[in-house]
């Protein structure tokens, strides 16, 4: 009978505590947060399992999860947890791991969206949406599917053509910057 035996990484816990600040040894797996999770039909790893995974130390399961890419960032886990962790703040951690370590991303699209999302913060204070779009397809090489939906939203005035920035974006490129270990 062959068995496959997974070799638990005691320093992830340690570092996803650090790095996204969260508690996640409080977890008594009530299992709140997934019950509330919006987008937990189409996890692979339910947001409960995401923190025993953490207990486990079974890092390459969480790295290679599709969860950590999907999580909607809405809160509700945190909202409804008890010792009130924030899952969406481990996924974050976890993201930046799966990017530092070149693992190739379970959703590769929406790991893409994802890195634009933050570039454009990063650039200009804001998100500006249309540069966002216009990465995002560059990326994804599907310039035409959302085309006609796009020029609508334009012609509303929903996208701007032009970015518009913050006052101190200074302040903010340091923030990420020491975010990143540069500073």
């Amino acid at each position: 009978m062959l068995e496959n035996r997974v070799l638990p990484q005691p320093h992830l816990l340690s570092w996803v505590q650090e790095t996204s600040g969260q508690p996640v040894t409080r977890c008594y797996q009530c299992y709140k947060c997934t019950g509330g999770c919006p987008v937990a039909a189409f996890m692979d790893i339910l947001p409960h399992q995401i923190i025993r995974y953490l207990n486990l130390g079974l890092e390459e399961e969480l790295l290679k999860s599709k969860a950590i890419w999907l999580c909607a960032s809405c809160h509700t886990c945190k909202a409804r947890c008890p010792n009130g962790i924030d899952i969406a703040g481990v996924n974050d951690a976890l993201k930046a791991r799966v990017l530092s370590r070149g693992v190739p991303p379970a959703s590769p699209m929406v790991a893409a969206f994802h890195q634009e999302f933050l570039a454009s913060v990063e650039r200009y204070g804001r998100v500006h949406e249309l540069g966002l779009v216009m990465a995002y397809k560059l990326k994804s090489r599907d310039y035409w599917k959302d085309l006609s939906l796009g020029l609508k939203m334009f012609r509303k005035g929903k996208f701007r053509l032009w970015p518009h920035r913050v006052q101190k974006k200074e302040e903010l490129q340091a923030i990420f910057k020491r975010a990143r270990g540069e500073a």
